[in-house]
């Protein structure tokens, strides 16, 4: 289990994460998502054990990772941009990780390295951006983590090897009881592969819930009509994110189910009316502008 005490992170007078407090269970697949700056690559670091807290705790399996090298044995982290040694190759790399990671599986690295195509005894840094990433991966799954964590893994890789990637980490997940935190802005990827998503936005989290009930909470509603109600507020007393008006045609996003809000909408005589779920970009975006986010002003 994952847990995250009031646990801040500051560089100089920025806040990078701001008194977070979260709890995660293990075998979870998780999605960080936010915006730009928002934290989610200083969380992962925390989560790993590369950066000391300035203030308050992270937990991970009951145990505090900074200066402790047994506990982060049971972790790997890949970040947005893995480094490697210039003269690094899978094999030279493999050949140290055998004595720093308990679990590590031979095993495994076989396997993997006959999945994914890379050249174990070729110079990781002249590959390509998604051939390095498949190399971090293949390192990192051979040390059988109980917690991975991953920064924009699925830029650069083809949609083959997304496919693969995203197959593995199910596997890895339903076999080992393994737990994956995934921070990305390929929000349609994350919406394949995890059961929960995490929002953060300016160091805090906005919002964290199962996939399943954040699908459920949110529907995208068209709603026509021959002649406009007389009533002062068509939407009163329905929880309206936004909306966007064009003569007698209302495009609303509205948080709740079709049992919420359509028989008041019924009731109105519309001519037409639809709601359909949204995206998890949709959801993205409409809880970005909420938060003060100027989206209008960005696209």
């Amino acid at each position: 289990m994952i847990e995250l005490k009031n646990l801040t992170k500051r560089f100089d007078r920025i806040t990078a994460v701001d008194n977070m407090n979260l709890t995660i269970s293990d075998g979870s697949v998780v999605g960080l998502v936010g915006s730009n700056g928002s934290g989610k690559s200083t969380l992962l670091r925390l989560l790993s054990g590369v950066y000391q807290p300035d203030g308050g705790e992270v937990l991970v399996g009951g145990k505090k990772l900074f200066d402790n090298p047994a506990a982060k044995g049971e972790c790997y982290f890949i970040p947005d941009f893995p480094y490697f040694y210039n003269n690094s190759t899978i094999n030279s790399t493999a050949f140290l990780y055998r004595n720093l990671y308990p679990n590590w599986s031979e095993e495994q690295f076989n396997r993997f390295c006959s999945v994914f195509p890379i050249k174990r005894d070729a110079k990781i840094i002249n590959m390509s951006k998604g051939m390095q990433r498949q190399a971090a991966l293949i390192l990192a799954l051979s040390t059988c983590p109980k917690y991975l964590f991953l920064d924009e893994i699925f830029d650069g890789l083809d949609p083959v090897v997304r496919h693969l990637l995203k197959k593995i980490l199910i596997e890895q997940v339903s076999e080992h009881n393994m737990t994956v935190i995934i921070a990305s802005h390929n929000l349609r990827e994350l919406e394949d592969l995890c059961d929960r998503i995490c929002l953060m936005h300016k160091g805090r989290m906005l919002m964290e819930r199962d996939l399943d009930s954040l699908r459920l909470c949110f529907r995208k509603v068209q709603v026509a009509f021959l002649e406009m109600p007389l009533v002062p507020n068509i939407f009163e007393g329905i929880d309206v994110v936004n909306v966007w008006q064009n003569g007698n045609v209302f495009n609303v996003t509205i948080r709740g189910t079709e049992e919420d809000f359509m028989p008041q909408l019924n009731a109105l005589n519309p001519a037409y009316v639809s709601a359909m779920p949204l995206t998890l970009e949709e959801i993205f975006i409409s809880e970005m502008e909420e938060a003060g986010y100027d989206v209008n002003s960005i696209l």
